[in-house]
């Protein structure tokens, strides 16, 4: 290869071909509105809010001069002012301190420069540590990302199960343990158990309040408290982190330590993990064809083989969702570790939040995607259901049991186990040792009809799953 075109290669301009990871490659489109939530710009934008803001509580305490209203609106909504061709200036001067809090400190301080806080220069980042504003700065930017972009595609798929649960909360189909032949279950009952569990677990993340820290170089106030000994520092940290939205902790090293992220984690992890559980059952019940999808034209299933409608999206989602959780697993169990006071590794570790967002998401419309192509194959789960009466053992040992005979278990073990029984059900049902009331009853019985309260635990679960989404609850 000649250098002109080993040059032209490795200049290559940054695009959706060229990018080394596939989230803002091959999958940019799916995660592009996670971008101004935790991206490098969203990072110096929220880190320049959580400055702005400490100045206003300075000034509410009078450590610098009351603000005028005009410029107390503008430090309260200073980040959404922030371009990305003021972001790039960021960088350039992270160039040259090579310390990405710094940088901004001294952007925000040339920025006030020739405007009416120009006399606040020197008081911003007063007393703090970089760690003070990281610590809020990536716990606002996941709750942020994590409540407004991948909250809602999970919701829509929850919705979508219980459309479908509703709908077919009456089919009936076989159920399998251990991969072996069940009892009766209804398509619907076994929808809303995955709504259930998926709703479940969004509602805690929803609910789940992360900590913040403000308490300077190694958590103990010292240089607030050296200049200003007047002030109640514990009560300042507590109340302006209460103020954006976290729960104060004022026990710290030079960290925040992150139990409470790593929690947070484990929650989304639990959700990712259900979906998962959900795409290998759709993968599976495509595979036996009880669900078809649909076609559409233009589509190729193989390169090779022209009739196959492959559930590349049930796919999709398990390889993405399987990359987020072990992200999360590798991050939880990193960021629960710092030596001393503080070392730096989790700085680089905890960027990734937006890659594990990111994954998450492709995952959760990869599924979405592949619940709305598909629909139960009603002739074939009936086929199934109707080819072996004896799933229907667990009610006759049952009514066996009601009527007192002696170990009916065993007895109806020894006449179902490794045998079919279809056609002669009425005939099987005459030897056994119950009368003639109770013979009627099981005669009447079958596959389709053996499905206890499921619809009812349909209902049950949709009314749940509708309570627990509203705001009053």
């Amino acid at each position: 290869m000649s250098k002109k075109m080993s040059d032209r290669q490795l200049n290559l301009p940054l695009t959706e071909l060229t990018a080394v990871s596939p989230l803002d490659g091959r999958y940019r489109e799916k995660i592009v509105e996670l971008a101004p939530y935790v991206s490098e710009f969203a990072l110096i934008r929220t880190r320049f809010e959580i400055e702005a803001k400490y100045l206003v509580a300075l000034s509410d305490i009078g450590i610098v001069r009351k603000l005028k209203e005009p410029e107390r609106r503008k430090l309260e909504s200073f980040s959404r002012s922030i371009t990305l061709k003021e972001a790039q200036k960021v960088k350039k001067v992270e160039q040259e301190t090579r310390h990405d809090v710094k940088a901004m400190e001294r952007s925000f301080r040339k920025m006030v420069k020739g405007t009416s806080l120009r006399d606040l220069t020197e008081m911003i980042h007063l007393g703090l540590t970089s760690e003070d504003i990281n610590n809020l700065a990536y716990r606002l930017m996941l709750k942020r990302a994590t409540n407004e972009i991948c909250i809602p595609p999970l919701d829509t798929f929850v919705d979508e199960l219980c459309e479908r649960a509703r709908t077919f909360k009456t089919m009936p189909m076989l159920a399998r343990t251990h991969g072996q032949s069940a009892v009766p279950t209804t398509v619907g009952k076994e929808l809303i158990v995955f709504a259930t569990r998926v709703n479940r677990e969004v509602r805690k993340l929803e609910a789940q309040k992360l900590s913040g820290k403000l308490t300077g170089a190694v958590g103990n106030f010292n240089a607030l408290t050296f200049a200003y000994p007047e002030i109640d520092w514990l009560s300042f940290s507590e109340k302006f982190v209460e103020s954006l939205g976290f729960d104060p902790n004022l026990v710290t090293t030079q960290t925040n330590p992150y139990e409470d992220t790593i929690e947070y984690f484990q929650t989304i992890q639990r959700i990712n993990g259900i979906l998962l559980d959900f795409a290998q059952d759709m993968w599976r019940y495509v595979s036996d064809d009880w669900f078809v999808q649909e076609v559409k034209k233009g589509e190729v299933g193989s390169s090779t083989m022209p009739q196959k409608v492959n559930p590349i999206d049930f796919e999709n989602a398990e390889g993405n969702l399987t990359l987020a959780n072990g992200l999360f697993e590798t991050l939880s169990r990193k960021l629960a570790v710092s030596r001393l006071q503080r070392d730096l590794s989790d700085s680089t570790t905890i960027r990734n939040i937006g890659t594990t967002l990111g994954y998450s998401l492709v995952g959760y419309k990869s599924i979405l995607t592949g619940i709305t192509r598909v629909r139960p194959n009603k002739a074939r789960i009936e086929e199934v259901l109707d080819h072996d009466w004896s799933i229907l053992s667990e009610a006759v040992q049952t009514l066996l049991r009601k009527a007192g005979v002696q170990d009916p278990y065993s007895l109806i073990a020894s006449l179902t186990r490794g045998k079919h029984i279809h056609q002669d059900w009425s005939r099987w049902v005459d030897e056994l040792p119950i009368d003639d009331v109770q013979k009627g009853e099981l005669k009447k019985l079958t596959p389709s009809t053996y499905t206890g309260l499921a619809a009812d635990i349909v209902d049950r679960g949709i009314k749940d799953i509708l309570k627990s989404r509203r705001k009053d609850n």
